[in-house]
């Protein structure tokens, strides 16, 4: 079968792959071969295998469909990854920063925490699962050094401040956030545009740079993805 892989020309550790005469999709190099995370496809190619990434499972793909062309994670980075559920985007993100980096995998709920555990994290070793809840981000700041970047992806209410509280804890300045606005999760009835504004704003104030807000349809309904400098 013929396939080609090349680094995407804008976004550094992303790949795109073809295979046969499909279209081309993004994917990440497996820094743990021969697992899977998802369900997602492994294909190997020269010395290096592939996973494909779901745009329909991991809203950080489908932000990149839509049109995101920075991912401020490089090979090296340390990440807080606030929401880590199972781990779909997550194991995406450890395949960017890669053996010398990091991510800090924050996630409330224990039976999703519990498969990040033991599906996931056993075979990659950047990986830091903590059973904790992101609004009380100085319950676990001994467990967390400053990170380079934080991932925000939670379902619930004020997820703009939750983002910044932990921003003034853990986040260098300089950083970047990348921040998943759920609008349903905070008013199931309001305009999602309303609600957007208002998260939006909050980060403003609380010291973030908007540089990019891409809404996520089709991929997910009343969710945008917000790009953002914190503070320098």
């Amino acid at each position: 079968m013929n396939i080609k892989v090349n680094p995407h020309k804008k976004l550094h550790g992303i790949y795109q792959i073809r295979i046969g005469n499909g279209r081309s999709t993004l994917c990440t190099r497996n820094l743990a071969p021969g697992k899977n995370v998802y369900g997602e496809k492994l294909v190997k190619h020269e010395e290096n295998e592939y996973r494909l990434w779901d745009p329909y499972k991991s809203k950080l793909a489908a932000a990149l469909l839509k049109g995101l062309r920075t991912v401020p994670i490089r090979s090296g980075h340390k990440v807080l990854y606030i929401g880590a559920a199972s781990g779909t985007t997550v194991s995406h993100v450890s395949d960017i920063v890669g053996s010398l980096g990091c991510v800090y995998c924050i996630e409330f709920s224990f039976r999703p925490l519990r498969d990040l555990i033991i599906k996931v994290s056993p075979f990659r070793e950047n990986i830091f699962p903590i059973l904790a809840d992101a609004r009380f981000p100085e319950r676990y700041r001994m467990l967390v050094e400053t990170v380079d970047g934080i991932y925000c992806d939670i379902a619930q209410p004020e997820q703009a401040r939750v983002l910044a509280d932990n921003a003034d804890i853990f986040l260098q300045d300089g950083g970047w956030g990348l921040f998943v606005i759920k609008a349903r999760s905070i008013n199931a009835i309001e305009d999602p545009s309303k609600i957007f504004k208002r998260e939006v704003d909050v980060l403003k104030n609380r010291g973030f740079n908007i540089e990019k807000i891409i809404r996520l349809k089709p991929f997910d309904k009343a969710h945008v993805l917000v790009l953002a400098k914190y503070r320098n």
